[in-house]
């Protein structure tokens, strides 16, 4: 069975330079006008400097190739999928633009003596340090560095961010984009869901935004997480529905992986929110209006558990020294590099028993 024809693979290729290419000239502008990350993780502010809001390389290589393939005969799908990745960039740079004003520096700090402290909540063992939060937390601070019992060891940028109910509102106005499309049918695997799929359209597109947004934490792992899950989806669509579904996942594909060249440990740009909304975005519109939701639902399953398990630490069920999961491995000691292969991984594994469970390959 022929999967994805040359013409698709000669697209997927140039996408993946194109993107990386242009990856290349947004990292030289954006060292030019010093717009860099200041991670608040511990472990991660060795990668302070490094440049940010790196999506808008993934933008370029999606738009051209898009303007591209219009003298191609190109269907309104993938047209679709890259206005709609554009509009979920454009709000994703304001994210990003308003995190760059810094609400507070925590402090970070080491007890330096021999017995336990206590710090607000936290019993703080010899040689142990803690992030400076709550007001009690920094009365005792006060007290203990008075009396030499704790060292300032950094204060950490507290970024500022719109409020969950601003992000959420942002996201449902995304959602109503798509749907003023008049491309998302009311019908998903034979079933006419009526009415009912307006609210399952901005649940998707809100949980799909979120989802790629809070794995985007550590190099290359969105981009590598929706370059596997968007091939994947291409070549069930080519099987079940047409090249015409396929095409935007395909281009997305590229993009990600393209974009992946210099976003891969040790990443030389990250994509900031404006790339992790419009990924989220494209990946979810391509699904709906491509009539590949349930399919590609499935490939995200790691950033579905991941966003599970922080609402369930939010909730107070389950308890993680931070979050999302992917910090908390970090944290107990598993690298970087071994976390982005695990998270890869089980995608893959996701996707190949996807593709034989419906009969792809």
């Amino acid at each position: 069975m022929k999967l994805i024809n040359q013409v698709d693979i000669f697209l997927f290729i140039l996408t993946i330079i194109t993107t990386a290419l242009f990856t290349a000239f947004v990292r030289k502008i954006l060292l030019l006008a010093d717009i860099s990350d200041n991670p608040i993780i511990s472990e991660h502010r060795s990668k302070t400097g490094t440049p940010t809001m790196g999506g808008f390389g993934i933008l370029l290589g999606m738009l051209l190739l898009t303007l591209l393939t219009i003298n191609m005969n190109a269907n309104s799908y993938l047209i679709v999928t890259t206005l709609m990745m554009i509009v979920g960039g454009f709000f994703g740079a304001f994210d990003d633009l308003i995190g760059f004003k810094i609400k507070e520096y925590q402090k970070v700090v080491l007890n330096t003596g021999t017995t336990n402290l206590q710090i607000g909540k936290l019993n703080l063992g010899p040689g142990e340090e803690a992030r400076i939060t709550s007001d009690k937390a920094k009365k005792d601070y006060k007290l203990l560095i008075a009396e030499n019992k704790i060292k300032l060891v950094d204060e950490i940028p507290i970024k500022n961010e719109e409020s969950e109910l601003q992000k959420i509102g942002v996201q449902i106005l995304v959602s109503v984009f798509l749907l003023l499309t008049g491309l998302v049918s009311s019908t998903i695997w034979g079933f006419d869901l009526g009415l009912f799929m307006i609210p399952l359209v901005i649940f998707a597109v809100v949980g799909s935004i979120n989802s790629v947004n809070l794995i985007d934490g550590m190099d290359g792992l969105a981009a590598g997480i929706i370059g596997i899950a968007s091939l994947a989806s291409a070549l069930y669509a080519s099987v079940m529905v047409g090249s015409v579904s396929a095409l935007p996942f395909i281009i997305m594909s590229g993009a990600s992986f393209g974009f992946l060249i210099l976003n891969s440990y040790p990443a030389k740009i990250f994509m900031g929110d404006i790339g992790s909304f419009a990924l989220g975005t494209g990946y979810i519109t391509a699904a709906l209006i491509g009539d590949t939701f349930i399919f590609s639902v499935i490939l995200l399953s790691v950033p579905i558990v991941s966003i599970l398990i922080s609402l369930l630490h939010r909730a107070h069920i389950i308890k993680l020294p931070i979050e999302p999961l992917h910090h908390a491995l970090n944290y107990y000691g598993m690298s970087e590099q071994k976390i982005i292969i695990l998270y890869w991984g089980v995608t893959l594994i996701v996707a190949i028993i996807a593709l034989l469970i419906f009969g792809i390959i």
